[in-house]
């Protein structure tokens, strides 16, 4: 097989930018302008597939798309208009700390009483809203890590060192079935979702999108290697709490045992993550470039201001009762409710009926 053969299919587009990239990508039409870019919604469904589609290419690229594609040079100078708007737009409207030693204490500090999306699903979520969880974090889980990686080339001594052994652990220590993307494909498995990598992206909303094409973003530029290691610290520290939570989701809910298997690990391996990624990565990186530190702060803050906005939309969808996806769930081939049936939900209706509940 074809190495381009092995991507997933092109997704419909969401706009005249993604039309005109996914054209280009097919080889039937030109390119948008990069100033279009400028007129786009930083964070719509439009800008954000366009600038997902650019960045895949770096990763599995696209079923029939050429491999050389992925360095065209009209292709990278529409991307670097689409990310120039989205960097400008994050540093505009993420909340900023006054300084690194802030921006870390507040991740260190868990809420009395959290309202995020690990909260909702712990104390009240359903079946069919962890099904949706788990399809739109699979955009970035079954790429688990992957977007980090870029950031070692750009490191040095201490900092290169702690981040290659914290990636060694996303990656399995070695061993194939303990890849963590491999563990969250295993708990898609049982949670009877489609494991392709890309299945998901179509019904995933530009919220996910921005939260990928944030780590794609900060990995591919060697100037933003600092807010990459903010934003690994701000995963970091904050996963194994929520992974605690997730994981009791899972059992609550009965979402199988790889589900509960692979938040389990993140609450044991994270904790350990956390420490490394703040005393070594974070302090080796500060040892040597101490100029990075207000890219580390603002790594962090655009990553929380990002998940924040991902946090509202899929809450406001659930609370509401109706779906947060852009289309339906097909309905679970495997894995069953504890009750024995079929999880009920908005993941579940039919494209119409979805579609009514989206506009009401």
């Amino acid at each position: 097989m074809n190495d381009h053969l092995r991507g997933p299919q092109l997704p419909p587009p969401r706009g005249p930018l993604s039309a005109a990239v996914t054209a280009c990508l097919r080889g039937a039409g030109p390119l948008p302008r990069p100033a279009d870019a400028q007129a786009a919604d930083p964070y719509g469904d439009d800008l954000q597939l366009a600038l997902y589609l650019c960045y895949e290419l770096h990763y599995r690229g696209f079923a029939g798309v050429p491999p050389d594609t992925e360095w065209d040079p009209e292709l990278l100078r529409v991307r670097a208009a689409l990310e120039h708007r989205f960097l400008t737009a994050l540093r505009a409207d993420s909340p900023a700390h006054d300084s690194l030693d802030e921006a870390l204490g507040a991740l260190l500090v868990e809420p009395a009483e959290g309202t995020g999306v690990s909260h909702f699903l712990c104390a009240r979520g359903e079946l069919w809203q962890v099904r949706e969880y788990a399809a739109v974090r699979s955009l970035y889980h079954l790429k688990e890590a992957d977007p980090h990686a870029w950031v070692l080339p750009r490191l040095w001594g201490r900092a290169k060192a702690a981040m290659a052994a914290v990636e060694f652990d996303e990656f399995g220590g070695g061993r194939a079935e303990r890849v963590h993307a491999r563990l969250f494909a295993d708990l898609m498995t049982d949670l009877g979702l489609d494991t392709s990598y890309g299945r998901h992206l179509d019904a995933a909303p530009a919220e996910m999108l921005a939260v990928v094409n944030l780590m794609s973003l900060f990995g591919l530029h060697r100037q933003l290697r600092g807010a990459l290691v903010g934003h690994f610290a701000e995963v970091e520290i904050t996963s194994s709490p929520a992974s605690r939570r997730l994981a009791e989701a899972m059992r609550r809910t009965g979402a199988g045992p790889a589900a509960e298997f692979f938040y389990d690990e993140h609450v044991e391996a994270d904790a350990v993550h956390e420490q490394v990624v703040r005393h070594e990565v974070i302090g080796g990186l500060l040892a040597e470039e101490p100029e990075l530190a207000p890219d580390i702060t603002f790594g962090i803050d655009a990553t929380e201001y990002l998940e924040d906005r991902l946090a509202r939309r899929l809450l406001d969808a659930w609370t509401a009762g109706r779906s947060a996806l852009r289309k339906p769930l097909p309905a679970p081939v495997t894995s069953p409710a504890p009750d024995g049936r079929a999880p009920r939900g908005p993941s579940q209706e039919t494209p119409r009926d979805q579609e009514m509940s989206h506009t009401s």
